[in-house]
């Protein structure tokens, strides 16, 4: 893979990373992202970098990275429909000796136009600051929900959900990783057994090194508490739905407190989730359970009989930016019948910004058509929110109404926002 014309400021250099480099991907890591381990822990650690995809930055004369960036190849990204390949930006870091000379500007335009070559119509990412990727054209375009819930929390009844029997074990990539992979997959096909309808956003571990970290047990991961456990409902034999989880325990003058902190909670039916989390919220000697991320309209909120006592927070989860308009466009099915010209702008990437006609019906294939460039337009809005509404978590009317999209035409924004939503919440189920 080449660097297509992407300058550096004087006195940098690009270089290309391997396996070799891993002492200095993580030392620079944690300048970038301060750690209480050591570098010599971290390293022993597995690496969940695609190497072909990971690209430094050398200053001359200098010891060490002064910059890095990666990505993963996502080849099956779900998006409202169907699925894109995906570049998935991650590991973005500059030394704080070199920061505010443009490293960062280069390093992004060097992903997106290696996007470009690649075929990739979108890259999505996890952003640690939310102030920094907008600028690039990254729109927020999903939402996670994050609960504190009190341990015997009040749930209702599912039909069918006592026909579920229960496993708790030691988690093993051995005896689980299959059930996992399986289930996980599943659930982002068709969320809680709603068929034909994805989750977009629901990105699954596609590469070898992404699955060896996630089962990874190291002590370091634990942060005082015990080893990954998982819980497993069957329903006749066959597995219906996991979660992983983390119990820590101390003991107060009231008597025992333990949290459970839990992972990806993934259930295929609305049976095997309330079975799931009936016996998640059972688990002796605990008083809190929390899940790390879960979709904002997963069915725990509707089982909850108090969802106001478990604390509910929606911090931003995915961001997303359109690399090709067109093939993004096309790539996607939309909910309503649509017939809308949209102006898109986009400044670091001038061949994407254009008039394009987009014509669909309602979850049917749809086309895209480039128009000239005077062509007046229904909607105007630059690539960033397009990448926020895209994969339909974020309303065309809201942001319109925020003064983040043009209507020329009136009539053509609400059947477009409502073609652009999708029944399914969009939402990554782990942070990359």
């Amino acid at each position: 893979m080449t660097h297509p014309r992407i300058p550096l400021p004087a006195g940098y250099a690009w270089r290309e990373l391997t396996p070799a480099d891993r002492r200095q991907v993580v030392e620079l890591d944690t300048w970038a992202f301060p750690s209480s381990h050591s570098a010599d822990d971290l390293e022993a650690l597995p690496s969940p970098l695609s190497w072909d995809r990971t690209v430094g930055v050398v200053a001359g004369g200098a010891d060490g990275l002064a910059a890095l960036h990666a990505s993963y190849p996502f080849r099956r990204f779900p998006v409202p429909g169907g699925e894109l390949p995906t570049a998935g930006l991650t590991w973005v870091g500059v030394h704080p000796q070199h920061r505010r000379r443009g490293l960062l500007t280069a390093m992004i335009d060097l992903h997106l136009a290696r996007c470009v070559e690649r075929g990739e119509p979108l890259s999505a990412l996890f952003a640690a600051e939310a102030a920094i990727y907008g600028r690039f054209g990254y729109g927020h375009a999903a939402n996670d929900l994050r609960l504190d819930i009190p341990r015997g929390a009040a749930l209702r009844d599912v039909p069918g959900a006592e026909r579920h029997t229960v496993r708790v074990e030691v988690a093993s990539r051995e005896r689980h990783g299959a059930i996992v992979d399986r289930l996980h997959r599943a659930a982002g096909a068709a969320p809680a057994g709603v068929p034909g309808l994805n989750r977009p956003g629901w990105v699954t571990r596609e590469t070898e090194e992404l699955q060896t970290v996630l089962w990874d047990d190291a002590p370091l991961h634990r942060g005082g508490r015990e080893s990954r456990r998982i819980l497993l409902v069957e329903l006749d034999g066959e597995p219906r739905g996991y979660v992983m989880f983390r119990r820590s325990l101390s003991w107060e003058p009231t008597g025992p407190r333990g949290t459970v902190s839990a992972g990806e909670v993934v259930a295929l039916d609305a049976a095997a989730a309330r079975a799931l989390w009936g016996a998640l919220l059972d688990l002796d000697l605990t008083t809190e359970v929390s899940p790390f991320i879960l979709p904002v309209d997963d069915v725990i909120t509707r089982l909850l009989v108090n969802l106001r006592a478990a604390a509910p927070r929606t911090p931003d989860n995915l961001w997303v930016r359109v690399v090709d308009v067109p093939a993004a466009l096309a790539g996607r099915r939309y909910a309503g019948d649509v017939d809308v010209t949209l102006a898109v702008a986009d400044t670091r990437l001038p061949a994407n910004a254009g008039v394009y006609r987009l014509r669909a019906e309602a979850f049917a294939p749809a086309t895209v058509e480039r128009l000239a460039p005077d062509t007046s337009a229904d909607l105007s809005l630059d690539v960033r929110e397009l990448g926020a509404a895209y994969l339909g978590g974020t309303s065309l009317a809201t942001l319109a109404a925020a003064g983040q999209l043009t209507v020329h035409r009136p009539e053509s924004l609400a059947p477009a926002s409502a073609a652009f939503g999708w029944p399914v919440a969009p939402g990554s189920s782990w942070v990359f």
